[in-house]
């Protein structure tokens, strides 16, 4: 068997910086106003939650 070539950084690095992204984004909505805002913040900090739930559920598969 030969060896895999190593993955480039954006591929093991850029899905866990855009939920990063979006998790800060989703922080500072909530600082800022409320009504739309709010509801803003709350999607986008429901995003990691979502993707754990995502990966954890493709995982017991």
């Amino acid at each position: 068997m030969k060896p895999r070539a190593p993955l480039p950084l954006p591929a093991i690095f850029g899905i866990p910086a855009a939920i990063a992204l979006v998790t800060t984004a989703g922080l500072v909505t909530a600082l800022l106003d409320d009504g739309l805002m709010d509801t803003l913040s709350w999607a986008a900090l429901s995003v990691p939650i979502l993707v754990a739930a995502w990966a954890w559920r493709k995982r017991e598969r």
